[in-house]
């Protein structure tokens, strides 16, 4: 179980220049975050036990690595009963090239990302995972043309 913790102004500078920066050493957040180094390490292992921070990961280009195509992907399902809705999210969860899966109101039942290398890649991912996904009765694709904005960094 995750403790409840306060993030005053030194918390949040040491969050932020831990999504700027996270291989920083402890000494230059602490800089930052106008703290020495001990209290600051103290905090990042408080914000880190009580789940604010998640992990830390390496931000990898998507087209470097071969995954040029972008989808945005509207699905709704027939019926929305907890069994299908578990079923369905356990295999959204279980499919490599679906990066984000968002529940929501409106149109979609649930809106995802999909990552593949080029169109050709996209369909055989349609007609052998998406279409195969558990209660799935629509899908709509949008191709990502253009990454406008693309922030991972929270508005700290």
């Amino acid at each position: 179980m995750s403790e409840e913790i306060v993030l005053d102004r030194a918390s949040r500078r040491i969050l932020a220049e831990l999504q700027r920066d996270a291989r920083q050493t402890v000494q230059q957040l602490a800089e930052a975050a106008g703290l020495s180094a001990t209290p600051c390490w103290k905090r990042i292992k408080a914000m880190e036990a009580a789940g604010v921070i998640r992990g830390y990961t390496a931000l990898v280009d998507r087209e470097k690595v071969g995954l040029g195509l972008r989808v945005v992907v509207e699905a709704n399902l027939l019926h929305h009963g907890e069994e299908e809705v578990q079923r369905f999210e356990q295999a959204v969860a279980a499919s490599p090239p679906i990066v984000q899966c968002l529940s929501t109101t409106g149109q979609a039942d649930y809106i995802l990302t999909v990552l593949v290398p080029d169109i050709r890649a996209y369909e055989r991912f349609l007609h052998d995972t998406l279409f195969r996904l558990p209660g799935v009765t629509h899908v709509r694709s949008s191709i990502v043309l253009r990454e406008v904005k693309s922030e991972l960094r929270l508005p700290l």
